[in-house]
């Protein structure tokens, strides 16, 4: 498939390291906010990411490494229709494209129901797919406001199409209680309260691994720009942690970051989200290279 690419350039890369061809990594905004129940406005949060990520410094202190050298493409933004459940179909061929290309693909949201259709589209690409959700909110209701495809199912379908694991949950219904796996949930008291989960993540985790980060996993404090902010969630460092060892272990082959809805009045989580975005790609592609 021949994509555009998008003018807003994650990171504002040297134009050489922007080649769809020669890059590594596509960026792919998908602006969905069709299901949000309480604050609306993430579809304003790939455009408030990419804007941000102009403000980044390319070297990551952590790895010693500069992730962009590898090329980061931004694709043209996801035209989504209004219905949930074919903004997944279109989210799913637009990734597949992606995917087949041989890029390790970074979805931009948009509310998390986007990323049933980048799951869907990895786990066509790879085997022994598990998906690695790090969020405040169950979302394993089976259906919310009559429709399957709300933000409030999306694990429910993405149980569908493989299996999960949940880190940082912090708030549920109890009709979710019946599709709680506690070998494979893990809240985030356990978590801030130093239990050791890190070897149980993996455990649970298959080989290959999607990780799907909603923003609101961070506690409002340092991450106040989401639709349903939660007391009590995860720092910036613990959750970095988290994903650190799991890079190490296993093969993350694709990952999404979702559910930022920006603030005009306060830009600092637009960066933050941004930043960890590059973080994580820093993490991904060090272990690569070393292998």
């Amino acid at each position: 498939m021949e994509f555009s690419i998008y003018p807003g350039l994650y990171g504002c890369i040297p134009e050489e390291f922007c080649q769809y061809k020669e890059a590594s990594i596509a960026i792919l905004p998908i602006p969905y906010d069709g299901t949000s129940t309480w604050m609306k406005g993430s579809n304003l949060g790939p455009q408030a990411l990419l804007d941000a990520s102009a403000n980044m410094e390319l070297y990551d202190i952590e790895t010693d490494s500069e992730v962009f050298k590898r090329g980061i493409v931004t694709i043209d933004p996801v035209s989504c229709p209004d219905d949930p459940e074919a903004m997944v179909d279109v989210v799913c061929d637009r990734a597949r494209s992606i995917l087949n290309d041989g890029k390790f693909i970074v979805g931009i949201g948009g509310e998390h129901t986007i990323s049933i259709g980048s799951v869907r589209a990895a786990a066509e690409r790879f085997s022994d797919l598990s998906v690695l959700q790090f969020d405040a909110h169950s979302d394993t209701r089976n259906e919310y406001e009559g429709s399957r495809y709300n933000h409030a199912c999306v694990m429910s379908r993405i149980a569908e199409i493989c299996p999960y694991v949940q880190a940082g949950i912090r708030s549920m219904d109890s009709s979710e209680l019946e599709r709680l796996n506690r070998d494979r949930t893990f809240f985030a008291h356990e978590i801030l309260n130093g239990s050791n989960v890190t070897h149980k993540i993996l455990k649970a985790l298959t080989q290959n691994v999607y990780i799907s980060i909603d923003l609101d996993v961070f506690d409002p404090s340092i991450m106040p720009s989401t639709g349903t902010p939660e007391p009590g969630g995860l720092d910036w460092y613990t959750l970095i942690k988290l994903i650190e060892l799991v890079v190490r272990e296993k093969d993350v082959v694709g990952m999404d970051v979702t559910e930022l809805l920006p603030n005009p009045a306060n830009r600092s989580p637009d960066f933050m989200a941004a930043k960890l975005v590059y973080r994580v790609l820093s993490m991904i592609f060090t272990k690569k290279k070393e292998s």
